[in-house]
């Protein structure tokens, strides 16, 4: 009885977490970028392979998961979601001791984990593997005879997630996990930001030039010690080495980097949120996304009077007939996944975001 509950629900762990980005195929293959890109795993030939191999990895957690939960090939499952906990366990490790990947994107967007926090939820499912392992494995064998409805099950739940996959990737997710989902108010997102905000202190890295010590002391704690900084004083800032840390978690939204920019730098952020009818256009690699649809989608919120219209990309210069703003491409790609894509608001609440190819078809 308790090693089917057990079962269960580790199966139904990485179900949920192979679920939750299968709905955002493609936010997780923005997450394996972070892994491939130079600071990390320096593997920059993957970064262009990144959605194949989050599609893979996505398919494999759903599919051993289930086979686990309805104990179908158990020995193969066991063995694979074992070797997967130790493939992830190092990711994870490895992002958590370097401070590298701040998020390893285990449950997409629905769950953040902070890197520790991923490591330790990977070896308890390790844990529970092997002990899944110790538990089933003189009964392999007897596990191994095939029955057609379990079969039938899996082949229904792969072709459903791989809707859902495939959905996800030629449109937006089926299901909106991010801060900038359907119906979310801008003005007001910012207003909590504005009144419970992040606080940060500064700490400062002092070397003894007598005696060769090191210490580590915050802003505070320096300025209040007068030995610190006095003249004469043989502590001296090494300024190479100071962190900023976090003292006091604010109210924590992506919403906080919207801040589209004119070309000679003005904040055009409280334009957009004023109009009582906005239409922007972004795109978060404009050198790879199809100039046709651009030219057309612009083409098309011209024609849409009394709206106020722009164009948003990480160059100054993408679109042509449309006024320009560049932002972070880190921080578009959190709006929508298309690129492009068009972002509808009125008086700063969003209607509606969508492909700017499928807004063509509206």
């Amino acid at each position: 009885m308790l090693k089917s509950i057990l079962r269960i629900i580790i199966a139904l762990i990485f179900i949920a977490s192979g679920f939750v980005k299968a709905v955002d195929a493609v936010g997780f293959s923005f997450k394996l970028e972070e892994y491939f890109s130079p600071a990390v795993f320096n593997m920059p030939f993957l970064e262009k392979a990144a959605l194949p191999v989050s599609i893979f990895v996505v398919a494999l957690e759903l599919l051993l998961g289930f086979m686990l939960l309805l104990k179908i090939r158990l020995k193969f499952a066991l063995t694979a979601l074992i070797a997967l906990c130790v493939f992830f366990g190092f990711l994870t490790f490895y992002s958590a001791y370097f401070n590298v990947v701040t998020d390893c994107g285990c449950f997409g967007d629905a769950v953040k984990f902070t890197p520790w926090q991923s490591f330790a939820k990977d070896m308890i499912l390790l844990a529970g593997l092997l002990v899944l392992w110790f538990l089933y494995r003189d009964k392999f064998q007897l596990l191994q005879q095939k029955k057609q409805s379990k079969y039938i099950a899996l082949t229904v739940f792969v072709v459903i997630m791989g809707l859902i996959i495939l959905r996800g990737i030629l449109h937006e997710p089926l299901i909106d996990f991010r801060d900038y989902k359907i119906g979310t108010d801008l003005n007001a997102e910012k207003v909590k930001i504005a009144q419970n905000p992040s606080e940060y202190k500064t700490y400062y890295s002092l070397k003894n030039e007598k005696t060769g010590e090191i210490l580590v002391v915050n802003q505070d704690d320096y300025v209040n010690e007068k030995k610190y900084w006095e003249e004469g004083s043989p502590w001296k800032i090494e300024s190479d080495k100071n962190e900023s840390k976090i003292v006091k978690q604010g109210y924590a939204s992506e919403i906080a980097k919207f801040k589209p920019e004119s070309a000679d730098g003005t904040d055009l952020t409280e334009e957009i949120l004023k109009a009582p009818k906005a239409l922007l256009l972004f795109s978060y690699d404009p050198i790879n996304a199809d100039s046709g649809i651009i030219a057309r989608t612009e083409a098309k919120l011209r024609s849409q009077k009394g709206a106020f219209v722009l164009g948003i990309s990480t160059n100054p210069n993408t679109f042509k007939t449309i006024r320009n703003a560049t932002m972070d491409g880190t921080a578009i790609k959190t709006i929508a996944r298309s690129n492009p894509f068009v972002l509808m608001m009125e008086n700063g609440k969003i209607t509606d975001k969508i492909s700017a190819e499928d807004y063509l078809k509206l």
